[in-house]
């Protein structure tokens, strides 16, 4: 297959594929994604950064030899670095080994026994390992490796390419977008960074201690500071690294707007008019409200705008005893992600009606409580609002907001 290459410095090039067609990824909806692959001429060797899923080989190998014929340079791989052994980096690997035999591998320890389990053709192949500080030199460029354990598998590093000052960061700053266009600056701010945060609240969040720790940890190796360029395994190319990194810092931290976030289903409308009143108090007080009824709605959406609310509010009706089906597959998102991990425990309110016993709001309150949440109040009301409950909820929306100004 023919394909091109992007040239995004001196003797460095994208060779990544674009996967047009992808819309369920990780949990959550995209509308496409690539899978960035880099390759880096030195003077003596030639290395190739991480690969691609199954089925993209073709798009990767015609921009390894477009890169070549670019270069003016003989059709030979010398190394790969497997930054990370999930399979839409690493999926190629055993066939660029097969057509480059003398090719040497280099991952994080923890990365071996996956690679050795994935291709259990390579059981007796020897690959080399590196850890924080190590590095790796090719003639003319150098690497620096970082381990990024939990960032967002055990065995993900980063590689750092010296003398470009390019961050090799795999998962980390990604963006699950797919553009004709490669690089930051191509796109407006709002789209990119609306992207980032997405990546980040479904991916990222549950490491957001690391991520705090391991900025920190690149700033003492002195790395920081000389980034010009990050390189993700998906999405754009950051030319202006500061501003995701400062993204990052950011959310890992849990810098949140003055913004509450209502989640809720409906059965016969009740609950979606406690929602509506409860929206009204938080409105009065000056916050942003985002809302997802959860029929139309789906997780990856709801957990990116999760990720800068001070709170939420949870609304469902009883249905035999527990809540409406439908808020079970959030509720188990919301367990696997933590947001109590990005060092701000979120407040919540738990709401909705009932026709018998109850027992929706109080099973949900204590599903958030695991997940990390702090409950603030559980209000429910029986078969119908009337004027009465809509005030009290006018009024829980209210004191919620008012507790949460800085």
């Amino acid at each position: 297959m023919m394909a091109d290459s992007i040239k995004i410095a001196d003797g460095v090039y994208w060779v990544g594929a674009l996967d047009w067609d992808i819309r369920d990824y990780h949990g959550y909806k995209l509308n496409g994604t690539t899978y960035n692959c880099y390759l880096v001429f030195g003077s003596n060797k030639v290395a190739l950064i991480d690969n691609v899923y199954p089925g993209f080989s073709p798009q990767l190998l015609g921009r390894i030899k477009d890169a070549f014929q670019k270069e003016n340079r003989e059709l030979k791989i010398d190394i790969v670095i497997q930054n990370h052994i999930e399979m839409d980096h690493i999926h190629s690997l055993y066939e660029i080994i097969q057509k480059f035999p003398d090719v040497e591998v280099y991952s994080s320890t923890r990365a071996v026994s996956g690679i050795k389990n994935l291709f259990p053709a390579l059981e007796n192949f020897e690959i080399k390992t590196v850890k924080t500080g190590d590095s790796l030199d090719i003639g003319c460029k150098s690497f620096t490796f970082v381990e990024a354990s939990m960032l967002h598998w055990p065995d993900s590093m980063f590689t750092f390419l010296n003398e470009d000052g390019i961050l090799f960061s795999n998962d980390a700053f990604g963006q699950h977008i797919c553009l004709s266009e490669r690089f930051d600056y191509e796109l407006s701010n709002g789209l990119l960074m609306k992207n980032a945060k997405k990546f980040f609240a479904n991916l990222i969040t549950p490491s957001s201690q690391i991520v705090v720790k391991k900025l920190d940890e690149v700033g003492k190796l002195g790395v920081l500071d000389k980034i010009k360029m990050i390189a993700p395994s998906h999405g754009q190319i950051w030319t202006k690294p500061e501003e995701i990194v400062n993204a990052y810092k950011k959310w890992a931290t849990g810098k949140c707007k003055d913004k509450i976030t209502f989640i809720y289903d409906t059965m016969h409308h009740s609950t979606r008019k406690m929602a509506h009143a409860m929206i009204e108090g938080v409105l009065s007080e000056g916050f942003e409200v985002k809302t997802f009824f959860l029929h139309p709605d789906e997780r990856s959406n709801i957990v990116t705008d999760v990720l800068d609310s001070k709170a939420i509010c949870l609304g469902s009706p009883t249905i035999m005893n527990n809540p409406f089906p439908s808020l079970g597959d959030i509720i188990f998102y919301f367990n696997c992600l933590r947001f109590d991990r990005t060092s701000l425990n979120k407040k919540a309110v738990v709401f909705g009606s009932k026709g018998w016993g109850g027992g929706a709001v109080k099973k949900l309150s204590n599903d958030l409580e695991q997940s990390g949440f702090e409950i603030f109040e559980e209000y429910d009301v029986f078969n119908i609002p009337h004027e009465e409950e809509l005030n009290k909820c006018y009024e829980i929306g209210k004191r919620l907001a008012q507790s949460l100004k800085d």
